[in-house]
């Protein structure tokens, strides 16, 4: 009986199936948490997504940036990019079935001494806090207008939690530090512009989890989104599992009991 946080599939489906073969998965015994980007950049994003929600809710999975980018397309928000690869889904005979699934999905999932977002932890928020924003923004997103939420939801401002901000601004500000962010300025403010590995970063940006004095420094943090990171990151209590799979690298999983880690080469 073992729970495996598994890093972003992004349609990687048949390298889904072959980490799970890798770790003996039992789905009567086992649980499986997710990083969020089930879908998109790679093949097989329908078969990926079809299969997670299979599984059931025992199972869970945290909505990434990708994910979010399929429910503002179903509803005629965003325009497809040229990298996407989402139309199977968005003319799938259980499209909605599978978009009302996706909707439901958390920004946040705690449990057994583990927190788990797409993007990580912002800086300045604790667990306490997180939790309750995250939960600000699903009760939009599972409403009645989804709209409010996916309309609004992309742009780089406010890029600086403040409590006192409200309405549109609020949502996104706390949507991009859930599902795109990488690196701060020493002050936690976001840099949404530079998404390549340390060695090149500019001087000024700091990784997310090394801002000084972070609030939830004492909280084992899983994340996904950050591929250049390579599944590594030089601090405590912090585990990168985007391995980069969409870019023939790896898929991987993690033991949280004992933090051992399981890997497929994919491509």
């Amino acid at each position: 009986m073992s729970i495996y946080a598994i890093g972003d599939v992004q349609g990687c489906y048949p390298e889904l199936i072959a980490l799970l073969d890798k770790i003996n998965f039992d789905a009567n015994t086992d649980t499986l948490w997710f990083t969020g980007d089930l879908i998109n950049r790679g093949p097989m994003s329908l078969e990926a997504l079809r299969f997670v929600k299979s599984l059931g809710d025992k199972h869970p999975v945290v909505l990434g940036n990708h994910d979010l980018h399929l429910l503002a397309l179903h509803y005629g928000i965003d325009r497809s990019n040229r990298s996407d690869t989402l139309d199977q889904i968005l003319t799938a005979t259980d499209k909605n079935d599978l978009i009302e699934w996706l909707r439901h999905r958390p920004l946040l999932h705690a449990d057994n001494n583990f927190v788990m977002t797409h993007a990580g932890l912002a800086p300045m928020w604790d667990l306490n806090k997180a939790r309750a924003l995250a939960q600000e923004v699903e009760l939009v997103l599972r409403g009645n207008a989804p709209i409010v939420l996916l309309s609004t939801m992309y742009g780089n401002q406010p890029d600086y939690w403040k409590d006192e901000l409200t309405g549109v601004d609020r949502l996104r500000c706390i949507v991009n530090y859930f599902t795109r962010m990488r690196f701060c300025y020493a002050d936690g403010r976001l840099d949404l512009s530079y998404k390549g590995d340390l060695n090149n970063k500019p001087d000024e940006l700091i990784p997310w989890f090394d801002v000084k004095e972070r609030a939830n420094v004492d909280e084992k943090i899983i994340f996904g989104h950050w591929a250049a990171l390579g599944g590594k990151a030089d601090a405590p209590n912090v585990f990168p599992l985007d391995t980069g799979c969409v870019w023939g690298n790896c898929l991987t999983a993690m033991r949280l009991e004992d933090e051992k880690r399981f890997s497929v080469r994919c491509g």
